[in-house]
C-alpha cells in the first residue's frame, strides 16, 4: 500500500471507531491475523490486536455495544463512558495501522488517530442525545441499526480496498463537520425558543 492508502486506512479506521470501537479492534484484529492487513514490523506490541484472545474480547464487546446501543439513555450513559476510551481506541488503531518508523510520525498517528474518534464519538453522542428526546423508541433503535450497518460495510470495504478507504475517510469527515454544525444550529434554535417562549406563571 502506498503512503496515502495507509494514512486513508488508518484515518477511516480511526473515524469509525468513535462510533463502534469494539468492532473495529475485532475487524483489524481479523485483519491482521488473517494477513489482510499488515502487522506492524517496528511496533511489536501492537501485535496484541491480532492475538485470538483479544479478537474474541472485542468481539464480545462488539455484541454487548450492539444491544447496549438499541436502549434509550443507556445508549447516552454508554457513549459517555467511552468518551475517553474510544479515542484512545482510535489512536492505537491508527498507529497500528500506519506503523512509522519515526517517533514524530507515532505521536502524530496517535493524535490524528485519537482526534478523528474524538470528533466522530462527539457526533454521534449528541445525535443519539437529540434522538432520545423523541417519546417514540423505535426511531433510537432504528438510528442504531443503521450506525451498524453503516459501521460494518464502509469498515469492510476500508480494509479491503485502501483506495477506497481514502475516500471515506473524507466522506466520513464531512459527515461528522456537518452533522455538528447542524446539531450546533438546532440547539441554538431551541435555546432561543425557550427564551422567547411567554412566562407561564401567574401575574399578579
Amino acid at each position: 500500500m502506498s503512503a496515502v492508502e495507509i494514512i486513508g486506512l488508518a484515518a477511516s479506521v480511526s473515524l469509525l471507531a468513535g462510533w463502534r470501537l469494539y468492532l473495529c479492534v475485532f475487524a483489524v484484529g481479523l485483519a491482521m491475523y488473517t494477513g489482510w492487513v499488515d502487522l506492524p514490523d517496528k511496533l511489536h506490541m501492537l501485535d496484541v490486536l491480532a492475538n485470538p484472545w483479544v479478537i474474541g474480547i472485542a468481539g464480545f464487546g462488539a455484541v454487548a455495544e450492539f444491544f447496549a446501543d438499541k436502549v434509550m439513555w443507556l445508549d447516552s450513559a454508554w457513549d459517555a463512558v467511552h468518551t475517553l476510551i474510544r479515542p484512545l481506541g482510535g489512536a492505537l488503531l491508527a498507529l497500528a495501522i500506519v506503523d512509522p518508523s519515526d517517533p514524530a510520525w507515532q505521536v502524530a498517528a496517535l493524535l490524528l488517530g485519537g482526534g478523528a474518534s474524538l470528533l466522530t464519538h462527539g457526533a454521534k453522542a449528541s445525535t443519539r442525545a437529540v434522538v432520545n428526546t423523541s417519546p417514540e423508541p423505535v426511531s433510537n433503535a432504528v438510528v442504531s441499526t443503521g450506525e451498524d450497518i453503516v459501521t460494518g460495510g464502509l469498515l469492510f470495504l476500508a480494509l479491503s480496498n485502501p483506495i477506497a478507504a481514502v475516500v471515506i475517510a473524507v466522506l466520513i469527515l464531512a459527515a461528522t463537520i456537518a452533522a455538528l454544525v447542524l446539531l450546533r444550529r438546532l440547539l441554538r434554535k431551541l435555546l432561543n425558543r425557550e427564551r422567547h417562549a411567554p412566562d407561564p406563571s401567574p401575574r399578579a
